[in-house]
């Protein structure tokens, strides 16, 4: 029997604990010929805290549906983000979602999130614990978190870039020693 559960694709052993972070939850009516109806839209954003994260959407007549649909979605829509020592991104980078605009920037150690709203909430769902961002154009949280997405997808280690080019990881990050090495042996002639 549960060699079967495995071919279906059933991992529910395997799937490690999410958190998820209700970001925005918006009351839409529709009027009809007897009044008025509510429905609910909520958008979630949903991660591992250590490198994986994803945001949902889901609309429903009542809020704990919504938010349940949503959840799905998100854990289905999940991303892998490269992170350096497991708390800072690896480069500064920009997304970009329709008229919103996100710039996120690495951090030393201690600094925290700096980020607002929608942003900080991928931020921690992600396990990022040192980042500066700020969100230029769209405060729609939906745009934010796209945009911060888009700029996370554009997020590259080290380690894949030495692949891509062929190289080794000490080839890629020597680039910054190599100026310090060469001005001691300038200072003694």
């Amino acid at each position: 029997m549960a060699e079967r559960d495995n071919r279906r694709g059933n991992r529910r052993d395997e799937t490690p604990e999410f958190a998820d972070r209700l970001v925005a939850i918006n009351r839409v009516s529709k009027t009809v010929k007897g009044g008025k109806r509510f429905g609910f839209a909520a958008l979630v954003v949903v991660g591992d805290q250590k490198g994986r994260v994803g945001f949902g959407k889901g609309k429903a007549k009542e809020v704990p549906e919504a938010i349940r649909k949503a959840t799905e979605q998100a854990k289905r829509q999940m991303i892998r983000v490269a992170l350096r020592e497991g708390r800072t991104l690896h480069h500064d980078v920009e997304g970009r979602h329709g008229a919103g605009k996100v710039v996120m920037r690495t951090a030393p150690q201690g600094t925290g999130i700096i980020a607002g709203g929608p942003m900080r909430a991928v931020f921690e769902m992600l396990g990022v614990q040192d980042v500066v961002a700020k969100s230029i154009g769209s405060q729609n949280p939906y745009n934010m978190i796209r945009a911060t997405m888009d700029g996370l997808k554009k997020e590259s280690s080290p380690r894949s870039v030495a692949q891509r080019r062929g190289k080794k990881v000490a080839d890629i990050l020597k680039k910054d020693d190599a100026p310090a090495a060469a001005a001691p042996e300038a200072a003694d002639a």
